[in-house]
């Protein structure tokens, strides 16, 4: 037994079936357990006849990242977020990019950190974010964690995010909606066929859990993944498209996501992008209003116009957004439609920026440079002194054009990630000074949601395969 599982948590959503034999009702598996054993996830577990959950409070290092990173573009579009990730899944998908966590099995102690719920809150409030994202491996099988602290973050006035396939139970759903403010759900595919063989799961309850959500007035998007060769096909484009259309509404903001190789299914390609761009297509022309692809750089289908002007009012470049053409309240500037996107009230202002480092103290400097996908990096920084410190980023552009540093401010003690992408096309790279009494290491980001447990001078790089770690089927 690692050490993260030593302790359990009173699970809700069981029901007695006598004898010490719980059965769980969160995810469609309705897991029986006996005693002593786990359920499907291996983070829910019948301890002498009790439901426990062995992974409340057990988390990734929490991240700062954007609003993008989730599938998010219709609410406070580059709005910073507190990303929260845990351990486990209730699916065992062939390409997940976060197995190491999401399959309980690969989870190192060392991967594991352990917050409460005050403990979260108390972050986002310290660095001014005013959303918190559950994603990653995926926020269900954190059910009693995710429900307790979204609770306490919104009487603090913080936003919460949901980024799930959402293989789900109806109760849970019931459950989540009066504390979760923003659902983005991943739907694998359209074909039931596939989302048995490569998910483990089935589609079904997927389907149901986001008609649920679409009902309860809580804002959604949904995006799918087009794996190479397998659901990147117009057919599986035409089916989204009519059940957004058809079961939800064609408002629902739509993307469609590019695939990399990874975990047992790395002998592929990255998806072509005009299979995409034709995906994208085939949705717009059957009515779909807000149809975006994520994963891809340097197109305009990230791009976000009015739909009654055609002015431009949002630019995307990878994780990041810049509104151009939107009030306050999510009009149009030009004309005065309402975007349909969410914006928040008193939205807090930008990290303060500086010209030059302080000559105060020598700072150690670390960069990256962004090479072929690798666009994105984790930066993490710990402060290992009891007094503040402060810790400064920048980007490097083409041409050598010095930018502002970005100042964040670190209590005594405090470890802090946050996430570092390329915003502009000339942008080559990032750096990072940290002051005496501070450490720092960067780790690679392979596409949306991917929380990269390797440091980058340990990984690899290559267009098409994501960094380490790689996968290695066991042999018996």
């Amino acid at each position: 037994m690692k050490k993260w599982q030593e302790e359990g948590y009173p699970a809700r959503l069981q029901d007695d079936l006598g004898d010490g034999v719980v059965q769980c009702r969160l995810s469609p598996r309705n897991c029986r357990i006996r005693p002593g054993q786990h359920g499907f996830c291996m983070v829910r577990a019948n301890r002498d006849g009790t439901l426990v959950s062995l992974n409340y409070g057990r988390s990734v290092h929490a991240t700062e990242e954007t609003i993008e990173t989730e599938a998010v573009f219709h609410f406070e579009p580059g709005a910073r977020i507190l990303s929260m990730g845990n351990i486990g899944c209730m699916l065992n998908c062939d390409y997940c990019h976060n197995w190491k966590t999401s399959q309980a099995r690969f989870v190192a102690d060392s991967d594991v950190f352990y917050y409460t719920p005050q403990e979260v809150v108390d972050i986002a409030v310290r660095h001014g974010i005013k959303v918190i994202s559950w994603t990653y491996n995926d926020p269900v099988v954190w059910h009693e964690f995710v429900t307790e602290t979204a609770t306490l973050a919104r009487q603090k006035g913080i936003l919460n995010l949901y980024k799930s396939a959402f293989f789900i139970s109806e109760k849970a759903v019931e459950e989540l909606i009066p504390v979760v403010d923003i659902f983005s759900v991943s739907i694998k595919s359209m074909d039931p066929k596939y989302y048995r063989k490569i998910t483990k799961g089935w589609i079904e309850p997927v389907l149901a859990a986001t008609e649920q959500v679409y009902r309860s007035g809580r804002h959604l998007e949904v995006s799918t993944l087009m794996v190479t060769d397998l659901s990147d096909s117009e057919d599986n484009a035409r089916d989204m498209a009519r059940f957004v259309g058809e079961r939800l509404g064609p408002e629902v903001p739509t993307h469609f996501v590019r695939f990399h190789p990874d975990y047992k299914m790395t002998n592929t390609i990255r998806t072509p992008v005009d299979r995409l761009e034709r995906a994208r297509q085939v949705a717009l022309d059957m009515g779909l209003d807000h149809v975006y692809l994520g994963n891809v750089y340097d197109t305009e289908a990230a791009n976000t116009w009015c739909r009654s002007c055609g002015a431009l009012q949002i630019t995307r470049y990878g994780l990041n957004a810049r509104l151009l053409g939107l009030t306050a309240e999510g009009n149009c500037t030009r004309c005065g439609t309402h975007a349909r996107i969410r914006r928040i009230p008193d939205q807090v202002p930008a990290l303060p920026t500086v010209p030059d480092l302080p000559t105060s103290e020598p700072h150690d400097i670390a960069g990256f440079d962004w090479e072929g996908d690798i666009r994105a990096v984790h930066i993490r920084v710990r402060n290992d002194v009891d007094e503040p410190r402060s810790v400064y980023h920048r980007r490097l552009r083409s041409g050598g054009t010095p930018t502002e540093w970005t100042r964040v401010d670190l209590r005594g003690g405090e470890s802090y990630r946050f996430i570092a992408a390329q915003s502009l096309t000339d942008e080559t790279g990032v750096v990072v000074a940290v002051p005496p009494g501070c450490v720092s290491s960067l780790h690679q980001v392979f596409d949306r949601a991917h929380f990269p447990t390797t440091e980058a001078e340990a990984g690899t790089v290559n267009a098409d395969v994501t960094p380490l770690p790689l996968y290695v089927r066991p042999t018996r």
